[in-house]
């Protein structure tokens, strides 16, 4: 109805909207799924569409439409691609106006503050590109998939398509979210083959990771999961794997120098992995072979020793891949068939396949289990693997839980090893044809657990308690022995299950007696000292939760027998204790209660006896048997009506006890009662429906361990009240509520006296009757509040069930406390109690989805959870459908209570403020409009003429005003009838007299209040006309719904008249007053200024306010005035007619049948030509000035006619002083050295110059003359600002305004230029910047050819020199491909100039060559020059470029290894630190697979080099060159080859640096899998290791210089090193080859150094490394092989 009473947005749109779709999910389609035909489901869908695209929608009201259209999308399935067809082209738009507005940096647009709209867009793209889109440009409906527009998105976006521009990040944007990549196979050429080739050659040529590469992975990683088996990927993995590895950042070698770009830019990890699972499996496994060398090469970075911020990367990698497969699988094997493309038969994951998988991610998790990260990742990543394959992931993850549970010093083992195993629970109990021994396995980990229960380690404890709870809701307790003699049909593994269920007992039995040992461990007497709190801590309420319930799934799952046992046990130990009733007491209660609960006939055994409660002191036994009682009613009610006249008698006795303590123990057992008697709830929860009671003849359990339920089956038994269970809750309301409630009447009119324990007492009582019986009692009363918004239609919505009377006088017992906050919590709950809590409901929802999620099957889906946690679902979804209260009708007895609660806000005690507080802003989310009722009466306390008010009442006003953090803000509510009084009030209470700013709390709130108005508010829409298209899918719902109504439509004239109030009210909302303090004005100022818009332009008065503004004394004022001014000229803005051109027909060139990239002849009319430039009026009026890549824009005169607005700005402007005190402002400093180029001041002038041209330049030039020429900072920066917008604001101006304009600009810059500083050269490079940006370069001849001048002139020296180089740099980088005559122009200027002798000029001159050069224009000129510059300009590149190493430079690797240093010292010269930088950076560059053969020549060149510091410096080179290209290298098996043989060879180089460092490398090859250890490694250096040394008595023993010929020594030498890295290449395991190597390298430890040396170095890191899983490591040796190692790794005693 709103939508087809369309011509008006009444405020209840915002309302309704607001409470009822800014929720996740709309309440009815959470209640009751998507009942509504499949007609109506695409109405609505194209309803929410039209809606959600309606030109200039406010955003918060397309947020909520839009998610209320992704829950519709949401199941794909249910609606097929020829069921919807939409246009995406106003989804574009809308896109465009909210993530690139044009006007929002200049105030005139407030969005939301959060990425929201983003991910919103993303998701309605994602799942409306699976149907047919059409594109509706000029109105005309063309499907894309026709003949002509079916390339229409890449039409629209590809003219973006530069690299060197940020256009390139918005067009892969644009592609990501819009491209459809789920088209049938039969229409694949009218989808990604478009552009497939394309896009993927754009991804393969650029390295560096620039921003828009992760967006284009993203659509390669959708592309490749929506069409799996129809693309082939394989030549393209080695590149793919990579870049993914690349992307991890890794630390690898010796001196990397980490790119900053790697930093932000990576991969996302979860497209990678999508990208990775969709390309598994097909005839070729090649992307399986790269995925083991992938986790081949980065294992080792899993191990626990090893830490970074790298680290988070990798464990998502290992937990989001198994989840991948694992939903992949689904898909391919038990996922119901849909009208989604199948994945072909050819290309489905085979068995083999999935073995595979498995077996080369398993050792990773394995190593992840004990991560500095915790363990959660690796749990997941095993849950999803055993469901694969079981057999291969449980046995690893027993053999680390056995020992984790024997020891005693590592918990963070056992909690580690525990977690994982809770993760495999279900595939572990479930057994299968995979791993049917796993069961075997449950019952020996269950009585290994029981230490857990451990009261000195709370995790421990905790995550025992989780892990018997899981293992015993998967398994039924029944002790099957005698089975084995009634039955010969059993399996070897179900004969060996029931003779070990026979322990059940004893563990049922031991867990309770650890259970007890924990409880009298926790008692107040050992834990608390006598001055602390009683209450239970934190902790202590986690593990007693964590008790009751493993305790309760224990019980649940009993046999009878066991049960009995277990019962009488408690019983017993209840009886023979008596517990303080805080921590313990509360523990033994809840195991009571448990028992209780899981079978009937029990409740007599532990009723308290009678005379205790006769009993006149109120001792410890009477208390704990109170405690008992009142747990052990929380049982079915149906059990308690036998006992309802002794509960009587005991509520009578105890509920009016003196001590508190006592009565709060009744209360809990009337509120237990009440609640047991009228609630709706399962009474079991077995695995197994029916329980576990039948005889093992009839029923064998075994076969239902780790059976998921039936959920068309669940036979759930409920309890529903019966009416003598109804009665007895009206018996007990009616003997104790109505007493109370008449007590507290007369207390309140004044007729009784009660002290304050009294009317605490009644109101507890009160309350406990309240939240006991909320579901029962009647509704509230009274009228509902109507006029509250105008609308149309009618707001009736819900009953609200529930509420009781009550009275209470706050005048005369506003300091009683304790009586105020149970009085806040009745009024809480009448309002809002149903049965259940929200908070309560949303922990227990939130708990319910981590135990589904540790517990589920994701494999085979179709809900296969187990029956406890459906029948759990089913009773969350009936407490759901009793909490939906959102939007509840606002009436005369809620709107008393919601007052209350505001007096109540405002009280003398903060405490009471508080609590109130909390339950005021959870009523007004509640009810619909009550804010609007409400907002005047918090006013009223912020009002200046109000003498009455203390600061008290003023402080709870402004905390109501200004909300909690997920609640309503009343200051900032989304209505202008709202706005238009709150904003008025807060500025005008700075006039109360309660108001004081010497108060440091009231500062902090109105800082607080205007703050979160700042960062909240958003544009709120004025006009609101629904398309016709919205009102014709609307009459169609109606008719399919068949509704009556009686609907009264609005005259146009009415609805025309109300937005012109609003209008109105909205201009003239709160103008400063002057009588105002300081802090108000500036407040006032800052709400005036959110009230600027793009679609309507502010009142005559507030526009010269803020003119005004920008001299007022106070510099935040004039900033808030500067900002809005720039907005008020762009909204004065005069618009330019834009004309289309032809670029072919202007340059002549036909149009190219496909996509060129690079020079054009097409595009060089757009190229500054020096030879032609519109020097004359009749060649600049020619000239065709393209100033983006979009079109023309006319040149404009301006109108001799001034609107009104304008009229005031160019008074102002024109007048002399009032440009003189602005400029004087302008020129103050305002930070000291932090003070930067100003882009709103930028904008102020660039629009004064744009909407006026020339008109205020007579009254400029002097000030502009007078501050260039002084040499200040802040004045500097002022001219800067003003220059910078002059030039853009000029960009319609005339030839001869132009060019007057230039003649007294350049002077300026000369003089600027010449007198450029330190501190301003930053702001003059902006300036330039800034001015070139988007403008034809033709237009600025005058700027760029003052810039060419002589840029090194030398004047000023080398400093000045720099900065006009940086300067000229900043303009030319703006203008991209348009100028490369000047680019030409300035490298052959520089050429002669590469001598430079000044440091910051040769850095400078890199800078600029480099510029040049990523524009990919020759600059092989700077060959010539020498090398200083040249590493200048790798340097540059080496990180930024887009493009990979080009052959040249490569060329000048052996220049630089021979300059590069090999230590690392600061002191080095320039030359040298900068050659290392530059090798550092050049070895983390992607290589082509065609320059690997070139590289290696080159390394294999300098490894021949005299210079041991070039071969030195090749080692280090490569081993990042290698990881960083890992799988380009390993595609080549030649160039591994040349590889091996180069380290080899360098490891018997006659130096020993080299010969080491070779070491070290080879270590990292063989460490990261890129080479093996095979038997010719092994047996070479064995050989070398023999070659013979002269024995020592055969030297000259007289002689100083040793005489073993050093080639000798060098290759055996080399022989131990090369052992030595095979050794320490496997720092965290033992290979089989391992032990031998060790034994080998032990003979050489007498050698001569260097080789003692290297085996001692040697052996000591074996130690390290494998010291930790030692016990696990010297299984692989022999005893003899141990006894050697033994001797040799400990170090033998002094005292031996």
């Amino acid at each position: 109805q709103e939508v087809m009473l369309r011509k008006n947005k009444p405020n209840s749109y915002y309302f309704f909207f607001f409470i009822y779709i800014y929720t996740e999910e709309p309440p009815y389609i959470r209640l009751y799924g998507r009942k509504f035909s499949k007609e109506d489901h695409v109405l609505f869908i194209k309803l929410l569409y039209e809606l959600v695209t309606i030109p200039k929608l406010e955003i918060s009201m397309m947020q909520g439409f839009a998610r209320l259209l992704i829950n519709l999308l949401k199941k794909k399935e249910l609606l097929s691609r020829d069921d919807l067809e939409l246009p995406w082209r106003p989804l574009y738009e809308m896109l465009e106006r909210i993530l690139y507005s044009k006007t929002e940096h200049l105030g005139l647009n407030w969005f939301p503050k959060n990425n929201w709209s983003k991910l919103i867009f993303d998701k309605i793209l994602k799942m409306i590109s699976l149907y047919r889109l059409h594109s509706n440009k000029n109105n005309i409906s063309v499907s894309v998939f026709d003949d002509e527009p079916k390339d229409a998105m890449l039409d629209e976006w590809r003219p973006l398509m530069c690299p060197f521009d940020v256009t390139m990040q918005k067009a892969i944007t644009y592609f990501e979210l819009f491209l459809p990549t789920t088209l049938p196979p039969d229409l694949h050429h009218k989808g990604f083959k478009l552009w497939f080739d394309e896009f993927i050659g754009l991804w393969v040529s650029v390295q560096n990771l620039p921003q828009w590469e992760g967006h284009l992975v993203n659509l390669f990683a959708r592309l490749a999961t929506d069409n799996i088996g129809y693309i082939d990927w394989d030549p393209y993995v080695p590149k793919i794997f990579t870049r993914i590895l690349r992307s991890l950042n890794l630390p690898v070698g010796s001196n990397q120098v980490v790119v900053p770009r790697f930093l932000t830019n990576a991969y996302d990890v979860g497209h990678a992995v999508m990208w990775i699972t969709a390309m598994m499996g097909g005839p070729s496994k090649l992307v399986q072979k790269h995925l083991c060398g992938l986790f081949n090469s980065i294992a080792s970075f899993y191990h626990p020793s090893n830490n970074g911020r790298w680290l988070n990367k990798l464990m998502k990698l290992l937990q989001r891949l198994p989840s991948g497969v694992v939903r992949r699988l689904h898909r391919e094997r038990y996922k119901k068939m849909t009208w989604l493309t199948p994945v072909p038969d050819s290309h489905k994951l085979t068995d083999q396949d999935v073995t595979d998988f498995v077996e080369c991610i398993i050792q990773p998790v394995l190593l992840a289990m004990f991560s500095k990260t915790g363990s959660l990742e690796a749990a997941q990543a095993l849950q999803n693997l055993a469901l694969m394959r079981p057999e291969l992931v449980i046995p690893p993850v027993l053999e680390k839980t056995y020992p984790a549970l024997e020891t005693l010093t590592e918990p963070h083992q056992l909690t580690a090893t525990l977690s994982c195993v809770i993760g495999v629970a279900r595939s572990l109990v479930s057994g299968g044809k995979w791993f049917p021994e796993g069961p075997t396995h449950m019952l020996p980990l269950l009585m290994r657990a029981l230490p857990g229960v451990d009261p000195n380690d709370f995790s421990k404890c905790m995550i025992t308690f989780q892990f018997i709870a899981t293992f015993s809701t998967l398994v039924p307790l029944v002790d099957c022995s005698s089975v084995l003699q009634e039955r010969d049909d059993l399996s070897e593994v179900e004969r060996e299950l029931c003779s070990a269920t026979a322990e059940f007992e004893d563990f049922v039995l031991q867990f309770m007696d650890r259970c007890f040992g924990l409880i009298e461990s926790s008692t107040l007497e050992q834990t608390r000292e006598e001055t602390e709190t009683e209450k239970m801590t934190h902790l202590e309420s986690l593990v007693e939760l964590g008790l009751s319930s493993t305790f309760s799934t224990i019980l649940t799952q009993c046999s009878k027998d066991i049960f009995q046992v277990a019962l009488e046990k408690v019983f017993n130990f209840a009886i023979s204790n008596i517990f303080e009733t805080r921590v313990a007491g509360r523990m033994v209660a809840d195991m009571c209660r448990a028992a209780v609960k899981v079978r009937e006939n029990c409740l007599s055994l532990v009723s308290p006896d009678d005379d205790v409660l006769c009993d006149e002191e109120l001792d410890k036994e009477l208390l704990w048997n109170l405690q008992l009682l009142s747990e052990i009613t929380r049982v079915d009610g149906k059990k308690l009506l036998p006992y309802r006249e002794q509960l009587g008698k005991i509520l009578q006795r105890t509920l009016h006890l003196t001590c508190k303590q006592g009565y709060i123990l009744s209360c809990n057992l009337l509120h237990h009662l009440l609640r047991s008697a009228t609630l709706i709830y399962p009474t079991e929860y077995c695995s197994v429906p029916g329980g576990f009671d039948k005889p093992l003849s009839e029923y064998f359990p075994i076969k239902d361990w780790g059976k998921p339920g039936d959920l068309w089956n669940l036979d759930i038994q409920w309890h529903v009240p019966s009416s003598e269970e109804i009665n007895f809750a009206f018996y007990l309301l009616d003997t104790f509520l109505h007493p109370e409630l008449a007590r507290l009447e007369h207390y309140a009119t004044g007729k009784l006296e009660m002290s304050r324990d009294d009317v605490q007492q009644c109101l507890a009582i009160v309350h406990n009757c309240l939240i006991g019986s909320g579901n029962i009692l009647p509704p509230l009363k009274g009228e509902r509040i109507a006029h509250l918004v105008p609308s149309l239609v009618s707001l009736e919505e819900t009953k609200l069930y529930t509420g009781v009377e009550y009275g209470y006088m706050l005048d005369n017992s506003e300091d009683d406390t304790k009586s105020l906050f149970l009085i806040i919590k009745i009024i809480s709950d009448v309002l809002q109690f149903q049965g259940s809590h929200k908070h309560e409901f949303d922990s227990r929802w939130k708990s319910f989805n981590l135990v589904k999620k540790s517990m589920e099957n994701r494999l085979q889906g179709k809900k296969q959870h187990i029956r406890a946690l459906l029948i759990d679902r089913v009773m969350l979804q009936h407490e759901l459908r009793t909490l939906t209260m959102e939007g509840c009708e606002y009436k005369t007895s809620h709107q008393e209570m919601i007052r209350d609660l505001l007096c109540l806000s405002t009280s003398s005690y903060g405490q009471v403020r508080s609590k109130a507080q909390q339950a005021f802003f959870t009523a007004l989310g509640t009810y619909n409009f009550c804010c609007r009722d409400i907002i005047p009466l918090v006013l009223e306390f912020l009002r200046p003429d109000r003498q009455d008010v203390t600061q008290q009442q003023f402080k709870g006003a402004l905390y109501c005003l200004l909300g909690n953090h997920s609640g309503v803000c009343l200051a900032n509510l989304h209505d202008w009838d709202c706005i238009a009084q709150t904003w008025p009030a807060i500025v005008s209470s700075g006039l109360s007299k309660a108001m004081s700013l010497e108060k440091p709390s009231i500062v902090r709130l109105f800082d607080d209040l205007a703050e979160k108005i700042h960062r909240q508010y958003e544009t709120i829409g004025l006009d609101f006309a629904v398309p016709e298209k919205c009102v014709e899918i609307a009459v169609m719902l109606q008719k399919s719904e068949h509704p009556s109504s009686n609907l009264l439509v609005l005259c146009s004239e009415e609805i025309q008249l109300g937005i012109q109030r609003q209008k109105e009210k909205n201009s003239e909302l709160a103008l400063p007053n002057a009588l105002l303090p300081w802090k108000f004005e500036h407040i006032s100022i800052g709400f005036l200024s959110l009230l600027l818009r793009d679609d309507r332009v502010l009142p005559v008065r507030a526009i010269r306010f803020f003119v005004q503004c920008l001299n007022h004394d106070a510099i935040v004022v004039r900033k808030v005035a500067i900002s809005a001014v720039a907005g008020i000229l762009k909204q004065l803005k005069r618009t330019h007619k834009k004309v289309p051109i032809c670029p072919y027909e202007i340059s002549g060139n036909p149009k190219p049948s496909r996509i060129q990239a690079g020079d054009r002849l097409d595009n060089q009319w757009l190229h500054y030509d020096s030879q032609c430039l519109p020097k004359t009026k009749e060649a600049w009026e020619s000239c065709c000035f393209v100033e983006k890549t979009s079109g023309h824009c006319t040149s404009k005169l301006i109108s001799v006619f001034l609107l009104q607005a304008e009229q005031i700005i160019y008074d102002h402007f024109s007048d002399p002083k009032f440009v003189e005190q602005l400029i004087k402002f302008l020129s103050l400093e305002d930070r000291k050295g932090k003070d930067k180029f100003n882009p709103r001041r930028f904008c102020l002038f660039k629009g004064l110059f744009r909407n006026f041209d020339d008109a205020f330049l007579p009254v400029l030039q002097p000030h502009l003359e007078r501050l260039v020429s002084d040499s200040h900072e802040s004045t500097q920066r002022c001219v800067a600002e003003i220059i910078a917008g002059l030039i853009r604001g000029s960009k319609h101006w005339t030839f001869e305004k132009v060019e007057k304009l230039w003649k007294l600009l350049c002077p300026l810059l000369r003089t600027a230029l010449s007198n450029i500083t330190v501190e301003t050269y930053n702001d003059w490079g902006t300036c330039i910047a800034t001015s070139c940006e988007s403008r034809d370069p033709r237009k600025l001849h005058w700027l760029f050819e003052l810039l060419l001048e002589s840029p090194l002139s030398g004047e000023g020296g080398s400093f000045v020199d720099a900065c006009r180089l940086y300067v000229l740099q900043g303009g030319l980088a703006q203008q991209e491909w348009r100028v490369p005559e000047l680019l030409h122009r300035l490298l052959k200027y520089l050429e002669p100039k590469l001598t430079q002798v000044y440091k910051n000029v040769r850095e400078r001159i890199g800078r600029s060559v480099f510029s040049s050069a990523v524009l990919d224009f020759s600059a092989h000129c700077i060959w010539v020059a020498g090398y200083p510059r040249i590493l200048k300009w790798l340097m540059a590149s080496a990180g930024r470029s887009f493009s990979t190493a080009v052959t040249e430079q490569l060329e000048l690797l052996p220049l630089f290894f021979k300059i590069a240093p090999v230590e690392n010292d600061n002191s080095y010269d320039e030359l040298k630190r900068d050659a290392k930088m530059c090798l550092s950076l050049m070895s983390q560059g992607l290589l082509y697979p065609q320059q690997v053969p070139l590289v290696l020549q080159v390394l294999k060149q300098t490894a021949r080099s005299n210079s041991w510091h070039a071969r030195y410096t090749i080692l280090t080179y490569l081993q990042t060159l290698v990881f960083y290209n890992l799988f380009i290298f390993l595609n080549n098996e030649a160039a591994v080859n040349d590889i091996r043989w180069l380290v080899i060879k360098l490891l018997e180089d006659e130096q020993l640096e080299v010969r080491e460092m070779a070491a070290t490398t080879l270590s990292g090859l063989l460490q990261c899998s890129f080479l093996t250890m095979d038997g010719p490694m092994q047996t070479h250096f064995e050989q070398l290791c023999k070659m013979r040394l002269p024995k020592k008595r055969k030297r000259d023993l007289g002689s100083v210089v040793d005489t073993i010929p050093s080639g000798d020594l060098v290759k055996r030498h080399a022989g131990v090193l090369g052992l030595s890295a095979c050794i320490l290449s496997s720092p965290y395991d033992v290979p089989t080859w391992m032990p031998q190597l060790l034994m080998d390298l032990s003979a050489h430890l007498n050698d001569p150094q260097p080789i003692e040396m290297t085996v001692k170095k040697t052996l000591s890191n074996f130690r390290r490394t494998h010291h930790d899983n030692w016990q696990e490591h010297k299984q692989q040796f022999t005893d003899d092989q141990l006894l050697v190692l033994t001797d040799l790794l400990v170090s033998p005693c002094y005292y031996a």
